[in-house]
């Protein structure tokens, strides 16, 4: 049996000790020089998701590997520094990095008429390679191609930079300039609280009100709450209740703040957990604004009618989920939704799997480890898939529930529920 996995991130490297534990023969491929994916980026000084202020949103207790606990010495929010050194000692430990070739891209995956899949790749010496195997599992993650929304008017004659945050690294970079931040998700608020330590001004235009949680609610971290059993056995709107009566207790109305209201309730949407940008803003250090109408040389105008001079703009707009090296139709459908059977099962392409594709509210790792095991079972046998036909329902049912709850957003539909969805996976 071969099997390719694709990615040394944390699924990936969830997913690698889940199949060297089953006995399962594997390579994984990672383009990168070292395992740890985003969270090594910053420290390697590499283009990517990862920035110098990175630091966890999620517990450590809930967010290190269920058999290989983040050290004692660490932080509840470690950096993310920290995070890449403790990927590399699971990975040391999980004994798996024999198993890994690092520096090698994948070009393409391609499945044959035998059901097998080939895989092309590109080594660090730019030498190609191609390889058969019976399974593919990706665990590559999906903020890798940055989302440019369309540039205002004017931008022909903006004298100052225009960047996404995927290229963004540090507050330092922008020492004494006057910088506008777009966006509210959570590299938004972290690279405008980060900018504010540094530059002249630091201005967050915002498009549309998100909901913003800091990390902790009376004294637990998030990811705990969602884990505790009076929270798991509350109803939707129970939840919602809940949560919004302690953010209006806990810090107030957003517009209060200057910025907008959210248009939707609590977990119609992805949240932004943040402890500082409120913070920044309260102490002048952010000023918040409406979204951007036009440019003009070095003045950057808003919807409100105010304008501001700018020497750079730095758009946090997020990722689109691209997967180049795979053919069209796999993993996101022709609605550009995502159509997995579990969130894990291509069920149009028998023998691959998706490891990490999925946003919960709080941590993903015990979700990874879930799917990577149970993935291992259905490889080796000792657990069996469904019908195609059966799998499709499956999906339907998904998505319209998600559609139910997030509306048709971008990214909804890998939107899980915690402890539902582990539920689900246990009883596959």
């Amino acid at each position: 049996m071969r099997l390719c996995l694709i990615g040394a991130g944390l699924s990936g490297l969830a997913t690698a000790h889940a199949l060297k534990t089953a006995g399962v023969d594997f390579v994984c491929l990672e383009r990168a020089s070292d395992v740890g994916g985003i969270w090594r980026q910053p420290q390697a000084g590499e283009r990517g998701p990862g920035y110098l202020s990175l630091h966890l949103n999620t517990a450590k207790q809930l967010t290190g590997y269920s058999a290989y606990p983040m050290p004692a010495s660490y932080p509840l929010y470690p950096r993310h520094s920290q995070i890449a050194a403790y990927l590399r000692s699971f990975a040391e430990w999980a004994g798996v990095l024999d198993h890994i070739e690092l520096g090698t891209t994948v070009e393409s995956v391609r499945q044959e008429a035998d059901g097998g899949w080939t895989v092309v790749s590109r080594d660090a010496d730019g030498t190609l390679s191609s390889r058969h195997f019976t399974h593919v599992i990706v665990a590559s993650g999906h903020n890798s191609e940055p989302s440019m929304p369309a540039l205002p008017r004017g931008t022909e004659t903006f004298t100052g930079t225009i960047q996404h945050s995927f290229d963004y690294r540090d507050g330092s970079d922008y020492a004494g300039q006057r910088v506008v931040v777009v966006g509210l998700g959570a590299s938004a608020v972290d690279i405008a609280a980060d900018l504010s330590r540094y530059a002249e001004q630091t201005v967050l235009s915002v498009r549309r009100g998100l909901h913003i949680v800091p990390k902790q609610l009376f004294g637990m971290a998030l990811d705990t709450i969602a884990d505790a059993p009076w929270w798991i056995s509350m109803s939707l709107s129970e939840q919602r209740r809940f949560v919004e009566q302690a953010l209006l207790v806990a810090r107030g109305k957003l517009g209060d703040y200057g910025l907008p209201e959210p248009d939707h309730p609590i977990f119609a949407s992805a949240i932004t957990i943040s402890d500082e940008i409120l913070s920044r803003i309260r102490h002048g250090a952010v000023t918040p604004r409406p979204a951007i109408d036009a440019l003009d040389g070095d003045r950057v105008s808003f919807t409100d009618g105010t304008s501001v001079k700018a020497d750079a703009i730095v758009y946090c707009t997020g990722y689109q989920m691209g997967f180049p090296f795979l053919q069209p139709g796999s993993p996101v459908g022709a609605q550009g939704t995502v159509e997995l059977y579990k969130r894990v099962v291509a069920p149009d392409r028998p023998g691959m799997f998706f490891v990490g594709l999925v946003r919960p509210v709080g941590s993903i790792t015990r979700m990874v480890e879930a799917q990577a095991q149970w993935v291992a079972r259905l490889v080796t046998g000792e657990a069996v898939l469904p019908d195609a036909e059966v799998m499709r329902k499956e999906i339907a049912t998904h998505l319209s529930g998600i559609a139910g709850q997030y509306g048709q957003r971008e990214g909804a539909s890998i939107q899980v529920d915690v402890a539902p969805y582990l539920e689900q996976l246990r009883g596959a």
